[in-house]
């Protein structure tokens, strides 16, 4: 299982800020080993931030993205306390979520 995302939500003047650091290799598919073959294609495919149940910001990736991603995106609806929970599956199938509170 991959490493717990690290999430960062704070509120300032009604608008949360919600800042995310996701653990994953984020292989292209491209990229060739030592021995000159390739690594097979590896990279998160789809995130879903959700709070109380609703969605609040949704994307879809692919192989381009960096090794280990970070994500910085801003919405309204919410308040201090409250849950920011995201959601990541990648190619192979993998699903990882990690919730983090906003302050």
């Amino acid at each position: 299982m991959a490493d717990p995302m690290r999430i960062r939500a704070a509120e300032k003047d009604g608008e949360i800020d919600v800042k995310i650091l996701m653990k994953h290799d984020m292989e292209s598919g491209l990229r060739k080993d030592a021995a000159g073959a390739l690594v097979p294609a590896w990279h998160i495919t789809t995130l879903v931030a959700t709070v109380k149940d609703k969605t609040v910001f949704s994307a879809q990736f692919g192989p381009a993205i960096s090794k280990d991603p970070f994500l910085n995106f801003k919405f309204k609806g919410a308040a201090k306390g409250d849950e920011v929970v995201v959601t990541w599956i990648d190619n192979k199938g993998d699903k990882r979520t990690d919730k983090g509170k906003i302050s």
